[in-house]
């Protein structure tokens, strides 16, 4: 079955760093784009970034632009998110999922909080 397994979340202070790995099971993962979403208490699911099965189309929310940087490597089933100047506004769960735009599958989401 589809498996995406989320990791790499916690706290960090305002201008600190995360990286958060998504290893996925059960698909064939160079035949797909993946996302990564987040979602704040209150607030939407909202995209952050996402990049297309090959690599060569990235998309990243303007909110995230210039900070974060989407990856992937394709022989170890893995798609990053690479957080870098962090901001108390982007704590939230952060969701892995299958899709370029059109989600289908998730994961279980791992908590970033940006605190001092």
């Amino acid at each position: 079955q589809v498996q995406l397994v989320e990791s790499g979340g916690g706290l960090v202070q305002p201008g600190g760093s995360l990286r958060l790995s998504c290893v996925v099971s059960g698909f064939t993962f160079n035949w797909y784009g993946m996302s990564w979403y987040r979602q704040a208490p209150g607030n939407e699911r909202e995209l952050v970034a996402s990049i297309s099965n090959g690599g060569g189309s990235i998309n990243y929310a303007d909110s995230v632009k210039g900070r974060f940087t989407i990856s992937r490597d394709n022989a170890k089933n893995t798609v990053y998110l690479q957080m870098n100047s962090l901001k108390p506004e982007d704590t939230a769960v952060y969701y892995c999922s299958r899709g370029f735009r059109t989600p289908d599958y998730w994961g279980q989401g791992t908590q970033v909080t940006v605190s001092s």
